[in-house]
């Protein structure tokens, strides 16, 4: 009961979390932590589905067999387009948008829940859409390839090279030439360079 006190501050119902929480610690991976959980509150109903949050993941809980067995439906952040969060009479309804459009519904929630799995939500979408921004940009750069982008100081160094003095460049090239710093031919080929410059 300990290890559940953190999950029941909007009155959840414990056995509920408890069950959910059981199956949920045999799911999670390395490194990711379960931020909240919501349960559904229905009139009448003996095996309420919950939703969880975690860093990585939303998770939703949805027993099944009159609670003999649990399924799971679980959504990645970075795959989460919007979160949302409709109050009715009888509670609030949570969905979750993904990127390619699927719409995933947990109704019945207590307001006070839906409300705190809709703050937690939109904490990571703003992290998530920062880092699809960031990979949007990567993947962009990605297909540009080759291209260079010219800047003021690549054009100017251009210019500076196009304009230098030819007898100059000629006098440098052959002091390369005397210090046998470069070769004959690389010595005969910027010659060619240079004198076609003018």
């Amino acid at each position: 009961m300990e290890n559940i006190k953190k999950y029941l501050n909007e009155k959840q119902d414990p056995a509920a979390v408890q069950k959910a929480l059981v199956k949920l610690n045999e799911l999670i991976t390395t490194g990711e932590i379960i931020e909240y959980i919501g349960v559904q509150k229905k009139p009448v109903n003996l095996s309420p589905d919950s939703i969880a949050l975690t860093n990585k993941r939303v998770i939703f809980c949805r027993p099944s067999s009159f609670g003999l067995s649990m399924n799971f439906q679980d959504i990645l952040w970075k795959d989460v387009y919007d979160c949302h969060i409709k109050e009715g009479l009888m509670g609030a309804t949570f969905t979750v948008i993904t990127v390619r459009k699927a719409r995933v519904t947990l109704d019945y929630l207590p307001k006070v829940q839906a409300r705190m799995l809709y703050r937690y939500a939109q904490e990571r979408e703003e992290e998530m859409s920062e880092y699809r921004r960031q990979r949007g940009l990567e993947q962009a750069r990605a297909a540009a390839g080759g291209v260079v982008v010219q800047t003021r100081e690549t054009q100017n160094t251009q210019q500076t090279n196009t304009t230098e003095d030819p007898m100059a460049s000629l006098k440098k090239i052959k002091e390369l030439l005397e210090n046998d710093l470069i070769n004959q031919s690389e010595f005969d080929l910027k010659k060619e360079e240079i004198l076609s410059r003018l």
